[in-house]
């Protein structure tokens, strides 16, 4: 009885749906995050009767045959990469992208990796990094003798030096940016790493074509909209119900033909 296994499939695709709407309200507060959302397609068919195959000696066609899936699949898991809101905090060090770009961030392995996530702070060398001491590129560094920062619109940092009366331009940030930003492997702790899918980086500066500014004092919350995710979780249950329900018909049809006598 095929409806056992379609079932089946149905309720492993909203199981799958229920954990990417976990993941997003579990990430509601993350700090430039992404939500997520499922993608399914349904599996292959089995042709009871070909459509457009003969059926007659006089050329006449079956002109819808009969077909029947075999249930459902997951597709794809895609990122929604629009814009959060931004959230003052009014920490001169934290900064927000609003529009596109990625921060880039050098790895403990040389590696580049990708966030949005401008929760800056100082190494103990003066070194801007991110909240898990990895370096900001490309690698700008505080004077211990700074009396403050400043990280304007397009991403030029400056600081005021005690006994200078102009400020010191120590560097300039540079965001990346993707053709498929959808393509980038997520990698936990906010950061991304390029892919074959997402294409190669294109740098620039802040505010420049292609790439948004960046706001001092802001980081970008999470782009999770709690109500529409408990309203796709409540859908995603009312679903993985009903398959269930199939699942115990068609068990009660497989007991009646059991019982015949």
């Amino acid at each position: 009885m095929r409806s056992l296994d379609i079932a089946a499939t149905g309720m492993q695709a909203q199981q799958t749906n229920v954990d990417v709407i976990s993941n997003n309200i579990a990430n509601m507060s993350t700090t430039g995050f992404k939500r997520r959302r499922a993608e399914f397609q349904d599996l292959i068919y089995q042709d009871l009767r070909r459509v457009g195959s003969s059926s007659s000696d006089n050329n006449t066609v079956l002109p819808s045959g009969a077909q029947v899936g075999l249930g459902v699949k997951t597709g794809a898991v895609y990122r929604i990469n629009e814009q959060g809101n931004l959230q003052q905090t009014s920490n001169s060090l934290d900064v927000a992208i609003q529009g596109n770009g990625y921060f880039q961030i050098t790895l403990p392995s040389g590696d580049t990796a990708y966030t949005r996530d401008g929760t800056f702070g100082l190494a103990a060398d003066g070194t801007i990094v991110t909240s898990s001491g990895y370096a900001v590129a490309p690698g700008i560094v505080v004077p211990a003798n700074a009396q403050s920062i400043t990280i304007n619109a397009s991403g030029q940092v400056q600081a005021s030096i005690a006994g200078q009366t102009a400020p010191s331009t120590l560097g300039q940030i540079q965001l990346a940016g993707f053709a498929n930003e959808a393509g980038l492997d997520a990698q936990g702790d906010n950061l991304f790493l390029q892919t074959a899918a997402s294409g190669n980086p294109v740098t620039g500066a802040p505010g420049s074509p292609g790439f948004g500014s960046v706001m001092q004092g802001f980081v970008e919350s999470s782009n999770v909209n709690v109500v529409s995710e408990m309203t796709s979780l409540i859908t995603a249950q009312r679903a993985y119900e009903m398959n269930s329900r199939v699942i115990t018909a068609s068990n009660e049809m497989l007991q009646t033909l059991t019982n015949l006598r």
